[in-house]
This record gives structure tokens, C-alpha cells and sequence, in this order.
């Protein structure tokens, strides 16, 4: 049996009717981010691109939005995207993306509110961002207005207290939407130290692998991500840079979840820019669909205390300062010395571990602005000795890791305080000094121990933040002999309310 086949010329043809009927490729995901890359002198003086105020729902879009100057890359029809160059911020960093003007004015009319403000068209008492009307919101409003739900929230905003008036500053100073003044309560409920099962700390949540563009660090002093300062910063920041990428609040509001490449791929595979679509049609994930109508419901409902109920009175709660320390310090004595509540001072700076500020001479305390005079008067005191230290005779068969185990810091933190001394070259009868982060008892040396003869008659009840390092330095015992004793390895889960044997009274 013979084939026939095509003419070439019919082919030819075929071949470009093609081509007109499927349109170009949707952009690459790496089209869609916002550049940190300094720029030289000759881009910063390059303006930001103006847009004419553009008519239409679906977002506070360029017009009408706090982001005044930035286009939004959205997601316009392929066919009008055309090469370089993109914009650039008002900061001269470049908004990379293949969009020209034209391309970018469109999507800009199809994400901006009406003219006259980013609320116009909003009814009365609404959030400024769309989506109030959609059941799911409506249902979730219901969920926090009644019963445990509003006890839950009116709880949630006295603990939000200490951190409400720095956060409206910073929005305001934006010029971003006010109902994100309200984002931590679906996030953290308004702990600063709050953890998710998934790792994300702080008011804002944040993820260990989220942080390097936000100046937010983690290290053995200190964990950032529970700084409510640098936080609100970083988060504000990167929902900004998400609504420049997206051109719309919804869908920065979920990125800010989902990230902002889960929405950007969810957009492209189906082909709209539209978060109640993407969430209508299952392109995003099920706690993305939820999130962004609980946000709002929330908003609506603490932007309308007096219809839930529920009494929320801010006006007399602090403001802050950062204070430059100069030197390392311990908070609970620099509050002493500088006649300030000390726990007002800790419960500012949450984020240090050990209620110790790190060695970083350009290390900056959070205080009240009430209390910033004296403490800086107490800082500017050099004879004040703001730090305890233990010190420590070196004797034959000690290391720095039985030291720093035993004094429940670090092998680095011990090195800090002694320059020059090295771990595998330590001398007996060197004396070092050591931070004393925690209450520690004497220092039992290792030709001294008699783990061997211990005998575990005793009984511990496992706590939540517990571990068996904990449990040992309570004990004074070597974790390793008290995993072994209760048939674990040093590195296995500790569960809350599990028995552990320890050694009992007539143990050493």
C-alpha cells in the first residue's frame, strides 16, 4: 500500500495557518521577578514609566494604587509582548520583563480601580482590596464574627497591641493598602515567636530559605525572623514586590502564601491573571483558595469594631526606637542600670536567644521611645559592666565542647569572648571567660565524672521545648549516658509528656 504525500507548497500553507491560529508562548516564569542588582549612576537616573489613570475593577492597579509610578508585568495577551527594555523603580532597580510600554498600560487598565483613589468604588467599611463579595469571604466573616471566633479575635488584637502603630506607620509610609495592618492575624495570631509546623517564624511568618533579600538573619545570637521590626519591613517589602510582579493585590496576597512562582505558574497555566479564577478552577492550592477570603474577612471585621463588638483601643500603646548598643549587653542588666521594666525590654527584642545582644558593635535595640533616654544614658556609662562572665581554669581533659554543653552556649560564642584561643590548643591552667548566658552550676571536670555509677531512680515528665540536652544540663548529667539510659540515640524526637529516668536522689 503507497502513501501519498503532501504537496510542499500545501504543506507551506499549512504550516502558517498554523502559526496565526496558536499565539506565541505565555512568558517563562523568569521573566517575572524583581531585580535586587545594584545599579550604576547612569540607570538610577532612568524614570519610572507614567501611566494615565485607567477605569476598570480587579485590583488596585497602577492608578489608582499606593505603588504610584510602578507598572504591574500582569499577564497581557502574548502577542503584544515585545523585547527590552522594561521599566525600572523609582529606586532605579530594573523591573525585568519582556513588556513594552503599550503591553504594560493594558495591563495596568485591566488590574487598576476606578479613578479617585484605591478605594473608589468600594462600599462603605469594606477592605480597599477586591473580594468581599465572594461567598468564601462571606462565609469566613460569619466563622469570626460569632462566638469563639470573636473571642478569638478580640484576644488576638490585645496581644497585637505593643506592634500596631509601628506597623500602620510603616503601610502608611508606603502608601500600601491599610487592611494589611491585619495580615499577621491569620499568620501568627500576633506571636511574635510563633512556628509553624512547616518551620515559619515570627509575626509574619517567614521561612528559613525566604529571608537573605530582607536583611533578616539567623544565627547563633539571634533569630530575625522574630525581630517584629525587621519583619514588618521584610514583609511589607516583599508584598510590594509581589504586587509588582502581579499587578494585583489578591494575587500578591497569595503569592505572599504560595510564593510568588507558584502563582506566576498557576497563571500561566491557565492563562489569566485572575486569583478568584485560579482559586475557582483548583490552579492553587486549597489553603491559597482559603487564604486570601479569610484575610479579607478579618479586615472587614476589625475595620468595623463597633458591628462585631468588639472593643479595640490602641491609644495607649508604645512607641519605638532603635538604639544603637555599641557593645555586647546583657537586657535584663542594662535594664536594671537604666531604671527601665526590664521585661517590656526583653519582650521587645525577642529574637535573641539569650536576652544577651550579639558582639556586633552596630547591633540596634528595640525600646520604647519613653524609656530610649535612659537606656542610652546607661549604654553611654563605660565604666558599667552590662554583661556577667564565669571564668574558667583549664584543666586536663576538658574541651570547649564540654564547657559550651555545660554552660548551654556555643564552642564560637566561647572562641568570641577569648580571641585567639583554639579548640584543639587549649593549655591547662588557661583561664577563660565565658558568657554567662544562663544559670550554670561549678563545672564538673572530666577526671572528676563518674557517669558510670550513676543510677537512674528518678522520673522526668517531658515539657513542650524540651530536649534531652535540656533535660541533662538540668540534671547535670551527660546527654549521651541519659538518651542511652532510656533507650533513645542523642538526635531522636522528644515527645511532650513522655517519662524520661534521671537520676534519682541518691544519684550524684
Amino acid at each position: 500500500m503507497t502513501r501519498r504525500l503532501l504537496d510542499p507548497g500545501v504543506m507551506v500553507i499549512l504550516l502558517l495557518i498554523g502559526a496565526a491560529a496558536f499565539p506565541a508562548r505565555l512568558p517563562a516564569q523568569d521573566e517575572y521577578y524583581y531585580d535586587y542588582k545594584p545599579l550604576g549612576p547612569e540607570d538610577a537616573a532612568q524614570p519610572a514609566p507614567a501611566l494615565a489613570p485607567a477605569s476598570g475593577g480587579g485590583g488596585r492597579g497602577a492608578a489608582g494604587s499606593g505603588l504610584a509610578g510602578y507598572t504591574p508585568l500582569g499577564f497581557a495577551p502574548p502577542e503584544r509582548r515585545l523585547p527590552e527594555p522594561g521599566p525600572v523603580s523609582p529606586e532605579g532597580r530594573p523591573l525585568r520583563g519582556r513588556a513594552d510600554a503599550e503591553t504594560q498600560a493594558a495591563g495596568a487598565a485591566l488590574f487598576s480601580r476606578p479613578e479617585g483613589g484605591p478605594y473608589a468604588g468600594g462600599g462603605a467599611g469594606e477592605p480597599g482590596i477586591p473580594g468581599f463579595d465572594q461567598a468564601l469571604t462571606r462565609r469566613y466573616v460569619e466563622q469570626y464574627s460569632r462566638g469563639g471566633g470573636r473571642e478569638w479575635l478580640q484576644a488576638v488584637m490585645k496581644r497585637a497591641g505593643p506592634y500596631i502603630p509601628f506597623i500602620r506607620e510603616q503601610i502608611a509610609a508606603r502608601n500600601l493598602p491599610p487592611e494589611l495592618l491585619y495580615l499577621p492575624v491569620i499568620e501568627s495570631g500576633f506571636v511574635p515567636t510563633a512556628r509553624s509546623r512547616s518551620g515559619a517564624t515570627g509575626l509574619w511568618q517567614f521561612m528559613r530559605n525566604s529571608i537573605a533579600p530582607f536583611d533578616i538573619k539567623i544565627n547563633e545570637w539571634a533569630d530575625e525572623r522574630m525581630d517584629f521590626w525587621k519583619s514588618t519591613e521584610g514583609a511589607l517589602r516583599k508584598l510590594e514586590d509581589n504586587y509588582r510582579a502581579l499587578g494585583d493585590w489578591p494575587l500578591a496576597l497569595a503569592a505572599y502564601n504560595a510564593g510568588l512562582g507558584g502563582v506566576q505558574r498557576a497563571a500561566r497555566q491557565a492563562g489569566r491573571a485572575d486569583y478568584w479564577y485560579l482559586s475557582e478552577k483548583k490552579f492553587i492550592k486549597t489553603e491559597t483558595v482559603h487564604y486570601v477570603p479569610k484575610f479579607l474577612a478579618v479586615a472587614y471585621i476589625l475595620s468595623n469594631p463597633r458591628k462585631f463588638a468588639l472593643d479595640l483601643d490602641w491609644s495607649g500603646d508604645p512607641r519605638w526606637e532603635l538604639i544603637p548598643v555599641g557593645k555586647q549587653v546583657d537586657l535584663g542588666m542594662l535594664a536594671e542600670e537604666a531604671g527601665v521594666d526590664g521585661a517590656a525590654l526583653k519582650a521587645a527584642n525577642r529574637e535573641l536567644f539569650y536576652g544577651i545582644t550579639p558582639p556586633d558593635k552596630n547591633y540596634r535595640l528595640k525600646a520604647r521611645a519613653a524609656d530610649s533616654s535612659r537606656i542610652s544614658e546607661a549604654l553611654e556609662r563605660t565604666e558599667t559592666v552590662l554583661i556577667k562572665h564565669y571564668f574558667h581554669t583549664i584543666r586536663y581533659g576538658d574541651t570547649l565542647s564540654a564547657l559550651a554543653l555545660h554552660y548551654g552556649i556555643s564552642v564560637a560564642q566561647i572562641t568570641e569572648a577569648n580571641p585567639g584561643v583554639r579548640a584543639q590548643y587549649l593549655r591547662i591552667g588557661q583561664q577563660l571567660r565565658i558568657p554567662a548566658y544562663r544559670d550554670a552550676g561549678p563545672y564538673r571536670h572530666a577526671g572528676t565524672t563518674a557517669d558510670d555509677a550513676l543510677r537512674f531512680t528518678g522520673s522526668h515528665l517531658v515539657k513542650r521545648g524540651e530536649t534531652l540536652w535540656s533535660i541533662a544540663l538540668a540534671y547535670g548529667v551527660d546527654p549521651e549516658v541519659l538518651a542511652e539510659a532510656n533507650g533513645m540515640n542523642l538526635n531522636d524526637t522528644l515527645r511532650e509528656g513522655r517519662n524520661l529516668k534521671t537520676p534519682g536522689p541518691e544519684g550524684r
